[in-house]
């Protein structure tokens, strides 16, 4: 199995995101990563779907999207073409003894601490998902406590916007 990421232009109305979930699911296709958020059109909302699946599985599964009333667009966003990003937040234990090496560890990896208590702290950090292993990995030794991590958002490179009204079906229906 390869990873996919989707990037799939829906209209802004209640019930979409479960029809879209619902496909993956009776295709038993487990979503690695889900985003959902609006765009620069406020009448569409954009989903960034991370899936494992093989290639010929997935082409039926686009096919499928595509025919679901409110999905506008699907374009695979390919690693090499796009920005793939997530948002970490983690809490790590930084009592007195420990506090200077996290700090240094935030600094290294171009984080950023959002949140201290005396016992912790609590760090921001973005970046690809090697990046964020990366520093999981390097806090470990301090302490986890907790962490949460957005879905990965993407976005082709270059000046072309997925987001071009040429996909709008009213406009291609008058």
């Amino acid at each position: 199995m390869s990873r996919h990421t989707l990037s799939v232009l829906v209209e802004n109305k209640p019930g979409v995101l479960t029809r879209v979930a619902g496909l993956f699911a009776r295709r038993a296709f487990n979503i690695h990563s889900l985003a959902v958020g609006p765009t620069e059109h406020d009448d569409i909302s954009r989903m960034t779907v991370v899936v494992d699946v093989e290639d010929n599985p997935l082409e039926q599964v686009t096919k499928q999207l595509n025919k679901l009333i409110h999905v506008l667009k699907i374009v695979e966003l390919d690693p090499s073409s796009s920005v793939q990003r997530e948002l970490m937040l983690v809490k790590v234990r930084a009592d007195a003894e420990h506090r200077t090496g996290v700090l240094e560890v935030v600094e290294l990896f171009r984080a950023k601490v959002v949140d201290v208590v005396p016992e912790a702290v609590t760090i921001e950090a973005t970046g690809n998902p090697d990046k964020l292993a990366a520093l999981l990995g390097a806090l470990e030794p301090y302490g986890v406590r907790e962490i949460v991590k957005s879905g990965t958002l993407a976005v082709g490179r270059g000046q072309r916007s997925i987001t071009d009204r040429s996909f709008d079906r009213a406009a291609r229906s008058a």
